[in-house]
C-alpha cells in the first residue's frame, strides 16, 4: 500500500484538525493565541496601574521584544510601533478582546483586574 495522493493527506488533516478546534470549543480551551493575548494584556494593564516606573519598564521590555523580532527578520521599527500600539490599547482595566459568545464568562479572580 503506496502513500495516499497529496490532496487526500490535506483533506485528512483538514477533518483532523476540524475536529481538534470541534473538541476545544466544546471544552472551552484556550488556544495558545487567547493565553498569548490574555497574559499580554494582563501583563501591560497590571504594570501601569501598579508602577511608578511603568514607562521606564515597559520601555525596556519593548527594547527586548523588538530585538527578538528583528532577529526573526521583522522590522524593527515596525516591531516598536506595533507594541507601543499594544501598550495603548491594553492600559485599560477591562480586555479589549471581541466576546466569545459560545462561552459563559465567568467573573476574573479578585485581584485580577
Amino acid at each position: 500500500m503506496g502513500r495516499k495522493p497529496k490532496s487526500q493527506r490535506r483533506e485528512d488533516q483538514r477533518v483532523r484538525q476540524q475536529d481538534q478546534r470541534d473538541k476545544a470549543k466544546k471544552a472551552c480551551k484556550p488556544s495558545r493565541d487567547d493565553v498569548a493575548r490574555m497574559t499580554l494584556w494582563w501583563l501591560i494593564s497590571g504594570t501601569w496601574k501598579n508602577d511608578r516606573n511603568a514607562r521606564v519598564r515597559l520601555d525596556s521590555v519593548r527594547d527586548a521584544l523588538t530585538d527578538l523580532l528583528q532577529a526573526q527578520g521583522f522590522d524593527g521599527q515596525a516591531a516598536g510601533d506595533e507594541i507601543e500600539r499594544l501598550y495603548v490599547l491594553y492600559r485599560t482595566d477591562n480586555p479589549p478582546f471581541r466576546i466569545k459568545r459560545h462561552l459563559k464568562p465567568n467573573q476574573p479572580p479578585a485581584g485580577m483586574i
